[in-house]
């Protein structure tokens, strides 16, 4: 990619400085916890290697990490008290093969602590600014990630998305990102929000680049066994889809509380479908609509399982000593959940209607390619302005059904409203990712 356009000894290390030069001036944004000291010197070695002809598909791309995932020798405090002197001891499997392809990880990004919350304020270390809109909330978990490039600091982003993380801030800072089908990517040193929900992927500020990373960072691992054989295509080399059945549910015109996202996205949906002898088919999908009730309960559940190695023993503080309100009321929820006398009735209700939306968009997709909607159901609140938890899980209300049937989504601009970033939402059947990067790349066009 941005090697073969490179000529000159030290680009990609003139590129480095003036990225982290840029940093170190926008610390308003409050966007890194942490910068690479090595950074420099892996510019160094890339340039040698574009000189020499043998630099891989990401040379010179440089990369923004969310706090969750483990990065060798940098510190991942999860935006946490909890994990504030806690320092990555391997690679996550996404990172593993991004420095396999030769990107330069510029730092570790905010984000809602522990990846609980939809708006990057819970973070220990104080919110992530949104450059696109600087008295609004960026949006959440993955803050920071989404934050950095929308600042134009970093080419390239990696987050998880475990009901929209990636998604949402995505669409609230104006940049691409996309929530890959689960077992497409290895969640192999994600510290995980919830294992049966969650997925890591990119953030940048375009589909194509978007695509090119999660290209790199999909495939079978063998320290992951929810990861399949599904082979991986060229995501990046995006093609115009003609004729496809463009699916619209109507439960969802019920959820957006600002009508006019839905009429910007209604829209630029029919735009797209003029240009692409595309069809728009309304479909009912009453389930869809549980998305949020279903969620927390095994959000629940599952943080309380996940954060039982958090006992101030092994990693760090003991968590609900040294947590903010958010994961607190995560964890005891869990815990009540968890209790005996229920006997896991709350969690296996959950899984159910999980199911059942999984077997909504499986029958959804036998009559259309994609589906479009919002991401959001209201423009992203400003900063000091108080919402009550059932308000802020409101936010996620489109982005959830995704993560409950497993299937791929993705996130791309689509306009302002108010001078505040919109952005759209696709969503295709599982393993579909090449159909979903060249919708998405087609909407951006």
């Amino acid at each position: 990619m941005i090697h073969k356009t490179m000529n000159m000894q030290n680009t990609i290390q003139e590129k480095v400085k003036k990225q982290l030069d840029e940093i170190k001036k926008r610390k308003d944004l409050n966007i890194f916890l942490h910068l690479n000291e090595s950074a420099l010197e892996d510019a160094k070695r890339i340039d040698e290697k574009i000189r020499m002809k043998k630099a891989g598909r990401l040379a010179g791309m440089t990369f923004a990490i969310k706090a969750n995932i483990n990065v060798k020798g940098l510190p991942i405090s999860c935006a946490s008290k909890t994990l504030e002197k806690y320092h990555g001891t391997y690679d996550a499997d996404c990172i593993k093969m991004v420095k396999e392809e030769d990107c330069i990880i510029l730092g570790i990004a905010n984000c809602d602590e522990f990846a609980c919350g939809a708006s990057g304020e819970t973070s220990a270390f104080g919110p992530t600014k949104n450059p696109a809109a600087p008295d609004r909330i960026p949006g959440g978990s993955s803050s920071g990630s989404a934050a950095a490039v929308a600042a134009g600091l970093v080419d390239a982003a990696l987050g998880s998305d475990t009901g929209g993380s990636i998604r949402n801030p995505a669409s609230h800072c104006g940049v691409v990102g996309i929530k890959p089908s689960y077992g497409r990517v290895s969640r192999f040193g994600l510290i995980d929000l919830a294992m049966s929900l969650d997925q890591v992927g990119p953030l940048a500020q375009d589909a194509k680049t978007a695509a090119l990373v999660l290209e790199v960072i999909s495939g079978k691992s063998r320290n992951d066994c929810a990861t399949t054989d599904n082979p991986v295509e060229k995501y990046s080399h995006s093609t115009l889809p003609k004729k496809l059945k463009i699916g619209m549910c109507r439960e969802f015109a019920d959820l957006c509380t600002d009508k006019r996202i839905l009429e910007l996205v209604l829209a630029n949906a029919h735009v797209f479908a003029k240009a692409t002898g595309s069809s728009i088919v309304e479909f009912h999908a009453p389930h869809l609509k549980l998305g949020v009730q279903t969620y927390y309960p095994l959000v629940y559940v599952e943080f309380f399982s996940g954060t039982r190695k958090f006992d101030g023993r092994r990693y760090g503080k003991k968590i609900e000593e040294s947590c903010g309100e958010e994961v607190l009321r995560r964890i005891l929820g869990g815990r009540e959940i968890s209790r005996a006398e229920f006997g896991g009735r709350y969690y296996r209700k959950a899984l159910a209607v999980k199911e059942i939306v999984a077997k909504e968009f499986q029958k959804t997709f036998k009559s259309v390619d994609i589906i479009i909607s919002p991401v959001t159901p209201r423009l992203p609140h400003r900063f000091g302005e108080k919402l009550s938890p059932l308000d802020m899980y409101a936010y996620d209300a489109f982005t959830i059904p995704a993560n409950l049937a497993g299937i791929c989504a993705g996130v791309v601009p689509t306009g302002k409203i108010d001078g505040i970033p919109v952005g759209i939402q696709v969503m295709a059947p599982a393993f579909k990712e090449k159909l979903l990067c060249d919708v998405m790349a087609g909407l951006e066009k």
